[in-house]
């Protein structure tokens, strides 16, 4: 076994001890990048072989600083990171390189992280669909004429392809439990407010958008979800979380858990997500959990609709600044202009029902996991599409009425802000990846991960790598 193949936590380990060094994981990193990254374009803006070996060499003769100690990471690029390019995929943010990080990747540095580079994402992180006119497409290794899925399938990718042992990810709208799903690796969406936002960020009107970690098992993520987490004085709604790392291991035998399958009907499927899905719940059985189900809980025309309502008013403020100068407008997508028009289209009173909604639902889920102790949905509706879509415009006859409809099987965790964690479910009959949300109540982080790591320990799908040449 090479050090490629170890998980994050059996990697820190032999570092710990000595028995590894950072140079020789920095090298194995960048050769392995080397050999494949060109195939699957997940790592981008990469730094100098020599520098970052001398960075590592420097972190060996140094005391450990925490858990990411000479660890290489790259940073998906929706987050800004001191002193390299961080660009949102657009052609406007090309030559930015950041002068500060944003709070998680401040932690994660301080933490011993050697920054490498960036992992792709769609431009402004828009579309669960990994392209933008500054690298270009990110590929699914398992099939590179395919989709990552996105918003972070840079970083999906780059854990599958062993380029990366653990990444961070952030989640809108299933931006990271989509390249979960359709990468065969692990992300983990936090309850809103465990991992805060950047200090300059309105938090009060937007809370939808949450950075997490990504990794190829729920003990890897817990460690960095350790490092990424907990309150910040100048941040409202953040708090501190439990202790994540050395405590996944709990007994879930007589748990309960709700099978939300296609949401009675309203989420269209393609043939075989749902089979594939329904198949894996077998799993939950050999661990005695109880499986139930679940027919729609809440109405899903209401639900979908306060979400786009939501999400539009955040966009229109998010790409505010790119949209009013005159310049920059002409470079933004088509969908994030659609979207930011829509947002400023929108009356007090139509945002104030989106809300109540949200409200609503967020009380309807409560008396669910009165019941159950998790929810169980697919991580897409949809099987990795062809490279050159920009996004699927029907599923099972139905047309997809706005660019990201297809992915409506993720908003039931956003728009309250619920924990989730994307766990693989196995393969289609096309040898494709697809996973399942295992999706717990608001603050109930720890216990999602011990039912992922009982997952997991029952099932190690990243065992099953994608045959990439190099």
């Amino acid at each position: 076994m090479t050090l490629i193949d170890l998980d994050a936590t059996a990697l820190v380990a032999q570092m710990e001890t000595g028995a590894v060094t950072s140079e020789e994981v920095m090298t194995a990193c960048l050769d392995r990048i080397e050999a494949v990254n060109g195939q699957v374009n997940a790592i981008v803006a990469l730094r100098d072989r020599d520098t970052l070996l001398a960075e590592a060499r420097a972190a060996d003769a140094t005391p450990r600083k925490g858990w990411l100690h000479g660890l290489p990471i790259a940073v998906k690029d929706l987050a800004n990171t001191m002193g390299i390019p961080s660009t949102m995929g657009s052609p406007v943010l090309k030559d930015f390189v950041p002068k500060r990080d944003d709070l998680f990747v401040a932690r994660m540095r301080a933490a011993g992280a050697i920054f490498i580079g960036k992992t792709n994402a769609p431009e402004f992180g828009l579309g669960s669909h990994t392209v933008n006119p500054v690298y270009g497409p990110t590929r699914n290794p398992y099939d590179t004429a395919l989709s990552a899925g996105g918003s972070s399938g840079g970083a999906g990718v780059a854990l599958a392809a062993g380029m990366q042992w653990v990444c961070d990810g952030s989640d809108m709208m299933g931006s990271l439990r989509n390249p979960a799903g359709w990468n065969n690796v692990y992300g983990f969406r936090p309850s809103f407010g465990l991992v805060p936002g950047d200090v300059d960020r309105d938090f009060y009107l937007h809370p939808l958008a949450t950075s997490g970690p990504m990794g190829k098992s729920p003990a890897d993520m817990a460690a960095l979800l350790d490092i990424q987490s907990g309150a910040d004085p100048r941040i409202p709604l953040s708090f501190d979380g439990p202790q994540f790392a050395g405590n996944l291991q709990a007994e879930v035998a007589g748990k309960r858990v709700g099978w939300l399958g296609d949401w009675g009907g309203a989420w269209p499927m393609e043939a075989g997500v749902k089979e594939t899905c329904e198949a894996a719940l077998s799993t939950f059985a050999d661990l005695g959990v109880e499986v139930v189900q679940t027919d729609a809980p809440f109405p899903a025309q209401d639900l979908w609709q306060a979400w786009i309502d939501l999400r539009s008013f955040a966009v229109a403020a998010s790409c505010a600044p790119i949209y009013d100068n005159p310049t920059h407008r002409p470079h933004l997508r088509e969908d994030a202009v659609w979207e930011l028009e829509r947002g400023r289209a929108l009356t007090p009173v139509q945002i104030q029902k989106a809300s109540a909604i949200r409200s609503a639902w967020f009380r309807r889920a409560g008396e669910l996991f009165a019941d159950v102790d998790a929810l169980i949905a697919p991580t897409a509706q949809v099987w990795p599409f062809p490279i050159d879509w920009m996004h699927p415009k029907e599923i099972a006859g139905r047309r997809m009425d706005t660019y990201h409809r297809w992915m409506e099987c993720v908003i039931p965790a956003s728009i309250i802000g619920l924990p989730a964690a994307a766990v693989p479910a196995g393969f289609g009959d096309a040898g494709l990846p697809m996973g399942l949300q295992i999706i717990g109540p608001y603050k109930r982080d720890l216990s999602v991960l011990q039912i992922a790591q009982a997952w997991h320990e029952a099932t190690d799908w990243p065992a099953r790598r994608p045959a990439l040449r190099g």
